[in-house]
């Protein structure tokens, strides 16, 4: 098959082409490579799939409705996994223009090439985000998502009315995933994790906000990866509710974990104990997220199920090898 990867470049992005690319599917990425976070470490992801001959990337921006339409044009895909957009909850309170350019223009670009080619399906990223200020746990993609406290998750809960509406009028199966706090090797050095990782190696403090009195459900990259592509593989179908070809589900771990509990694990793969300045809660964050994934597993028969210890000791020993010559580990070890 040949399938569009958008944001090939990005966290999840390079995990899932390289997944279709090792199974011998063709794979076309693009990505605009910007600079939310550093560029070398996108560079680097793009590096794990050059080598493969079924690879192709293109420099692209997914808000530049001509460049789209013509790649649509020029490429015949059988299939797309939708995963560029803006990402942070918190930058979007500072840059809102990012979000309304990428995720909203982005994707409606994105869903004109699509239904102009009538392919067999396009999956694309949404958040746990979309829940809100939801008090209801776990998270069940049938509770309300009205109510968003933050224009990163109204950007994509926009993704899935306008991604049903497409599935509605013009018979494109789409699917939407909502993941839950993903993390592992090659991820976006913006999250918590990362950041955590990084402080408590250079022997500075962190930042914990709302004092550790939070929960997430954290989610490993390999069952995030296993959930994109098992649903990639099956074409979304019409609901009881609706004759749209339109899903969507939750990827989540099931098994939410206290900040400080996850903090501590991060300790213990270090061997080393963190300095931290307790903070007030920061704006557009949430108490807790907790995924439902009764309704993935029932579609795909798989449920989320690495444990953060072992999670975190993968991703850590990824980010010893990956920084071993910067300046960080040597001012470390010291």
């Amino acid at each position: 098959m040949k399938i569009l990867v958008t944001g090939a470049a990005g966290f999840i992005g390079m995990h899932v082409a390289r997944r279709l690319l090792e199974r011998g599917d063709t794979v076309v990425g693009i990505d605009n490579l910007n600079d939310y976070y550093d560029p070398k470490l996108k560079h680097a992801r793009l590096a794990q799939l050059t080598s493969y001959p079924g690879f192709r990337f293109e420099w692209m921006d997914i808000g530049d409705r001509l460049a789209i339409a013509r790649l649509f044009d020029q490429v015949k895909f059988d299939r797309v996994v939708h995963l560029a957009a803006q990402a942070g909850v918190r930058h979007s309170i500072v840059n809102p223009d990012a979000y309304i350019d990428s995720n909203l223009v982005g994707f409606a670009n994105v869903l004109e090439g699509c239904r102009h080619q009538r392919l067999e399906h396009l999956v694309y990223a949404s958040s746990s985000s979309v829940y809100g200020g939801n008090t209801k746990v776990p998270f069940s993609e049938e509770d309300a998502v009205d109510h968003p406290i933050s224009l990163y998750a109204a950007t994509k809960k926009a993704n899935e009315l306008m991604a049903h509406s497409y599935s509605h009028l013009y018979g494109l199966p789409t699917t939407g995933l909502r993941f839950f706090t993903v993390y592992g090797p090659w991820g976006r050095p913006d999250m918590a994790y990362f950041l955590f990782v990084k402080s408590i190696l250079e022997g500075r403090p962190i930042n914990v906000f709302n004092s550790g009195i939070m929960k997430r459900d954290f989610t490993y990259i390999d069952d995030v990866l296993e959930g994109v592509v098992r649903v990639l593989d099956r074409s979304a179908s019409p609901m009881q509710d609706s004759q749209a070809p339109f899903r969507v589900f939750n990827i989540g771990n099931h098994e939410p974990v206290e900040l400080l509990e996850f903090i501590g694990c991060i300790e213990k793969c270090l061997g080393k104990t963190a300095q931290k300045n307790m903070l007030p809660m920061q704006e557009g964050d949430v108490l807790e997220t907790f995924a439902d994934v009764c309704a993935l597993e029932a579609w795909v028969g798989f449920r989320p199920s690495i444990p953060i210890r072992q999670g975190l000791a993968t991703f850590i020993d990824w980010y010893r090898s990956y920084y071993a010559d910067s300046e960080l580990l040597v001012s470390s070890s010291k």
